[in-house]
């Protein structure tokens, strides 16, 4: 049977000829979809799992090709209610000003070239004197994220010599990156002071000896130490490297640039804080409560960033056009102490709960209770993170649609709402699947209401 069942299975060029009629892709890739797709018919077959006509193993095999050609990088519903979700490309962006930006960036651009003199310019030229004069500093340098920035730094400051950290900031954040694989990685030695809970000057003072290049001070960003404890502030770090002639590095991570409480948020050390602090040199990404593209901003005395600048790993590590230009108009979203409706980042996590529960409201209003009763779908309160490390603290009030199926699985109902065309994603919690309104754009509310009742 098997051997007859097999002969059924249509021909890769077949194939490849009837996908051709709706898409246009390099051969080689889609050949090696098709064939992928046949193997897996073949060894259905081979199980004796499977029999059907050529028509139907045709069309499957076409069906699935054209799925899996398809764009994987997709916008997306982010039902999570976690703002800045890694898995989801951290902060979201305003189509209108993606829009605005692709203007800029039609064809050719003056990314290196000097418009005024007719020279060779500088990349950084673009976002350095924004950053800098929000931030306080005398000069910035931006690369493609912090952990980028991280290692630039030390290899440019202490490479070969001993950095100098509390081992209650030996910190690890997503992707099991960690804080002492970054100092060796750097080409440096790790010089650890203190313990996890209690660190004192003294351990500092004790630490620093001829091979010593860098003090390291680490926003433990997303966790909290809490009891008996004792840390050494920023600023004692700074007047001790001042006076010990050894630079100071502030690793702050999130980088806010205003005041978070100002926006109804827990509060969160904003950049010029850290500035004001004294630290030689300060980093922070682009991507989480500042609302920007995936980048690492290094910010500080101008002679050390000349140094990372000319440093062989800049060139491996800097943005490109695109970043420069989403990180220029995020820039321009910022006021003194406000930022405008188009971060969409700090808007929706500034988003009042009782705004939410109207937008859940208009979202039942729009299914019908048939279906309501079928999905067993509520609205109810709910708490969320910020997200990427960023305000850990304290969960923020939420808003969130509870499905109560008895029908479908939760498993199956979360998959099935990830394979719509517009996917959304949401969470499993108690056996039962959320959609929580935090991270769902304004304008996605009446498609969300839609994709609901296509379940």
């Amino acid at each position: 049977m098997s051997k007859k069942e097999l002969q059924k299975i249509p021909q890769v060029n077949e194939v490849i000829l009837e996908v051709s009629k709706s898409i246009t892709l390099h051969n080689s890739y889609v050949t090696r979809i098709v064939q992928r797709e046949i193997k897996k018919i073949r060894a259905q077959i081979l199980k004796n799992k499977l029999s059907s006509t050529r028509e139907k193993y045709f069309k499957h095999i076409v069906k699935h090709v054209l799925q899996d050609i398809d764009h994987s990088l997709k916008n997306v519903i982010n039902g999570t209610g976690v703002v800045l979700h890694t898995g989801l490309g951290r902060a979201p962006f305003q189509g209108k000003l993606l829009k605005k930006i692709a203007q800029n960036l039609d064809g050719y651009v003056n990314l290196e070239l000097n418009l005024k003199t007719g020279k060779r310019g500088e990349r950084q030229s673009h976002v350095d004197p924004m950053i800098s004069a929000i931030t306080g500093t005398e000069s910035s340098l931006v690369v493609n994220n912090n952990a980028a920035a991280v290692l630039l730094t030390l290899n440019t400051m202490a490479e070969g010599k001993e950095v100098i950290i509390s081992r209650g900031q030996m910190v690890e954040i997503g992707g099991s990156f960690r804080i002492p694989d970054i100092i060796e990685k750097s080409g440096c030695i790790l010089k650890e002071v203190g313990s996890t809970n209690r660190t004192h000057v003294k351990d500092y003072e004790k630490a620093i000896n001829r091979n010593t290049g860098l003090i390291l001070w680490v926003h433990t960003s997303n966790y909290i130490v809490d009891g008996f404890t004792k840390e050494v502030s920023l600023k004692e770090l700074a007047s001790l490297g001042k006076k010990s002639k050894i630079p100071v590095l502030a690793d702050l991570g999130s980088g806010a640039l205003i005041e978070m409480d100002s926006m109804g948020l827990p509060a969160e050390l904003p950049v010029t804080n850290i500035v004001d602090s004294g630290p030689t040199i300060t980093t922070f990404s682009g991507d989480k409560l500042l609302g920007g593209p995936q980048s690492g901003i290094i910010v500080g005395k101008k002679k050390w960033i000349n140094r990372f600048h000319s440093n062989p790993l800049y060139r491996a590590v800097r943005s490109d056009k695109i970043t420069l230009s989403l990180l220029d108009e995020t820039l321009r979203q910022y006021q003194k102490t406000s930022v405008n409706k188009n971060n969409i980042a700090l808007t929706l996590l500034s988003t009042k709960k009782s705004t939410l529960k109207k937008r859940g409201e208009k979202i039942l209003s729009l299914i019908t209770k048939k279906k309501i009763k079928s999905l067993g779908l509520t609205l109810n309160d709910s708490f969320v993170e910020a997200g990427s490390g960023s305000l850990p603290v304290q969960n923020l009030e939420s808003m969130a649609l509870k499905f109560e199926c008895k029908t479908i699985k939760p498993n199956d109902l979360s998959k099935l709402f990830r394979m719509a065309n517009h996917p959304v994603l949401g969470y499993i919690n108690r056996g039962n699947y959320y959609i929580d309104l935090k991270a769902v754009m304004p304008s996605q509310i009446d498609e969300l209401a839609h994709i609901i009742s296509a379940i």
